[in-house]
């Protein structure tokens, strides 16, 4: 459960923020001044800190500072009713990730700390780059970042389109203002009309206040629409009115608002063929291709499948407070040929998984998902089966034992001589694993068990 901090000198607003994120699902936290948050903190784990920038005995810039160097994952926001934009910026510059000015509404409060977690993740994340593809990308990235045009990213799931998005605004001239981001595939049409257009109250059932949609909050920033493709077309049309126009109309409202907002837009869908189909806009599309950005495959980078690997294994043992110093070599061998339908994100889940069970000073291939070790298995007998030499000579039974011989050692070798994992490894049971192991011999191999 995320752990959040408030620290404000009034009495008052520390109470309706607690109340409001606690209803939330947020374990809350309060302190009065900067040197009770200080305390606080060497005593609890915090994941995100809101704190006001003025305060009497200690300004929220010291606090904010403090943190940073204590606690560089806690994510901190900062609210006042005195800071002008300038001031308001100048945190972001200083390492917040966001800030809120006084007077607010709950749901401007609600979308800024939700999306100050989501992008706390992305900023848990790195851009690891080898290979040459990827290489391209990021420079073609650094080129355009600096104009307003609107970026398309496209790529498989979990290719990485998010952390492409976020180091574009941190590369851009509206890097020290909000970056914010949105599942256009996530929400209901009317829900996402709201997040992104905002409403006025009493617009539609349960409007019970004003709000400000995610294109007006992220007014001189960069606003994300992942998944794009799924958007509805009444949606893309308001889209791209706001494309055209460059002002947003709330829902209920009369007045048009002109907001500076980049767009990026991301999909793991075909939305060249979408729009040659039908099934998308054409005009909205050529609005949003003005940059298009194509993330290749895992499977088509290898060259960054052990960079990563290497970068998700550092972050989970220091998590966990785990001493493991890499991977074995038959664990790696098994990493680069293993196609990774997932990307980065099925990597990052394998590795994950190998650190919380490997027992040793390198991550085995016992550690790594029963998925990964079958492809290498059916690859490796592929492999075999083709180099074997037919003709005079040749037995196919005797080559095909010899070939069970060698995968029943492998597997109890690396399951350390536990029968059940070796096994489940070969996936055969362990009455079969038993017979096969006293018709080569290998008995010697398994533990007792």
């Amino acid at each position: 459960m995320n752990t959040i901090l408030v620290v404000d000198d009034e009495r008052s607003m520390r109470d309706l923020l607690s109340i409001m994120l606690k209803k939330q699902g947020y374990t809350v936290f309060t302190a009065e001044s900067g040197e009770q948050a200080k305390r606080l903190m060497v005593e609890e784990s915090v994941d995100l800190l809101i704190s006001d920038i003025i305060m009497p005995g200690g300004d929220g810039i010291d606090l904010l500072k403090f943190t940073k160097e204590f606690s560089p994952a806690t994510a901190v926001i900062m609210i006042t009713a005195f800071a002008s934009p300038r001031s308001a910026v100048d945190t972001l510059k200083l390492g917040a990730i966001d800030y809120i000015t006084k007077p607010f509404d709950i749901d401007e409060i609600r979308m800024v700390v939700r999306q100050a977690f989501d992008k706390k993740k992305l900023i848990g994340r790195a851009i690891i780059c080898k290979s040459p593809k990827m290489d391209q990308i990021l420079r073609l990235v650094e080129q355009v970042a600096r104009t307003n045009s609107t970026i398309l990213i496209m790529g498989e799931s979990g290719t990485g389109k998010e952390l492409v998005a976020l180091h574009t605004h941190a590369c851009s001239l509206r890097k020290d203002n909000r970056f914010f981001s949105i599942n256009c595939g996530a929400l209901p049409e009317t829900l996402l009309e709201s997040e992104l257009f905002g409403h006025m109250k009493g617009s539609f059932t349960g409007a019970f206040n004003n709000k400000k949609g995610l294109l007006e909050v992220a007014d001189h920033g960069t606003l994300l629409l992942d998944e794009i493709a799924d958007m509805s077309t009444p949606m893309q049309v308001k889209l791209l009115r706001f494309l055209q126009e460059r002002t947003i109309r709330r829902i209920g409202g009369v007045k048009d608002i002109p907001v500076d907002v980049r767009i990026i837009a991301a999909t793991n869908k075909d939305l060249p063929k979408l729009a040659a189909e039908g099934k998308f806009r054409e005009d909205l599309f050529y609005r949003i291709n003005v940059i298009p950005i194509q993330i290749p495959p895992l499977r088509d980078r290898r060259e960054d499948i052990l960079p990563i690997a290497e970068h998700f294994l550092q972050r989970f043992c220091r998590q966990i407070d785990k001493p493991i110093t890499g991977f074995a070599p038959e664990a790696v061998e098994m990493l680069m040929e293993w196609t990774w339908p997932g990307n980065v994100r099925e990597l990052e889940n394998a590795v994950e998984r190998a650190v919380a069970l490997e027992l040793g000073d390198r991550v085995s291939v016992g550690s790594l998902p029963e998925r990964i070790l079958g492809g290498q298995r059916a690859g490796a007998s592929a492999q075999s089966a083709n180099a074997a030499e037919l003709g005079q000579g040749f037995n196919l039974e005797e080559y095909v034992q010899e070939i069970e011989r060698t995968f029943i050692a492998r597997a109890l070798e690396q399951s350390r001589g536990a029968q059940k994992r070796a096994a489940e490894l070969l996936g055969i049971t362990p009455r079969s694993l038993r017979y096969y192991m006293s018709k080569y011999g290998l008995r010697r191999l398994a533990s007792d068990e």
